[in-house]
């Protein structure tokens, strides 16, 4: 059995093609998000950026790691059926938290967010990982683009960073880079309208961007990383993204729990 929310072709959906839409699944806590939002736009936090770029029109904010700060999100978290339900698409019997990252474009926003897979970034390495974002604005023209399979590719994608371009840390042959799925036929960019409160579920390792919002309102989100069973924590090249400084982890550990809570246990 899984969550009433979602059926086991949602499950082997997120299980092929790493990426998979759940209508609803936020619905009941836009409100509470939305004013999450509004409390961290007021008070950002030290990871905040406005990502601008020269020639760029608009304001593209993002932050991340305030859950523990921002009682809104914490309560939408504790509130929604998240963790079941992503541990029915991951397959796991623990969801763990591991940060949340808020992402809003302001209209006539010509930034569109880069194409990138958010796994390379960090360190935690496995196949149980789950990202959900979350619109609490209608999107049409700024959706998410998620390319269908990326999470199996043999090699990673370099991560970068957003505005410079630079590569985020030295490349020694096991990143590959970042492609254009637009212009590659043998790509499935997988996009949707969605409502405010549906979610778009995703492995850590699915390449996905975003257009810029060239509509005439916002275009807010809320995107939510959890792991599951098998999820370690792993040594990258240099620097990761979100740092947590001071952790104190060693290669193959499970993220700590008084940082990393448990959200779900079956």
């Amino acid at each position: 059995m899984v969550h009433p929310l979602i059926t086991q072709e949602h499950v082997e959906q997120f299980q092929r093609d790493g990426v998979v839409l759940i209508r609803g699944l936020f619905a009941d806590q836009v409100e509470l998000l939305r004013s999450g939002v509004a409390a961290n736009m007021e008070d950002p936090g030290p990871y905040a950026s406005e990502n601008k770029k020269e020639g760029q029109t608009g304001r593209f904010f993002d932050d991340y790691c305030n859950w523990t700060r921002i009682p809104e999100f914490q309560q939408a978290i504790e509130q929604s059926p998240v963790a079941e339900v992503a541990a029915d698409l991951m397959k796991s019997t623990s969801v763990q938290m591991f940060h949340d990252h808020v992402l809003v474009k302001e209209p006539g926003t010509s930034m569109p967010t880069p194409w990138h897979q958010d796994g390379p970034y960090y360190f935690v390495e496995g196949q149980q990982t789950i990202s959900f974002w979350s619109p609490l604005d209608e999107v049409k023209e700024a959706a998410l683009r998620c390319v269908a399979g990326s999470h199996k590719w043999e090699k990673e994608v370099l991560p970068t960073r957003w505005v410079s371009e630079e590569d985020f840390f030295p490349d020694e042959g096991q990143y590959m880079a970042v492609p254009d799925p637009d212009a590659e036929d043998s790509m499935t960019v997988l996009e949707y309208e969605m409502q405010p409160g549906d979610a778009v579920a995703f492995n850590y390792k699915i390449l996905h961007g975003a257009r810029g919002n060239t509509s005439t309102s916002r275009r807010r989100a809320f995107s939510l990383r959890l792991v599951g069973d098998d999820a370690r924590y792993v040594e990258r090249p240099g620097r990761t993204s979100p740092p947590f400084p001071g952790h104190d982890m060693q290669p193959g550990q499970r993220l700590r729990e008084d940082w990393f809570p448990v959200l779900l246990q079956r």
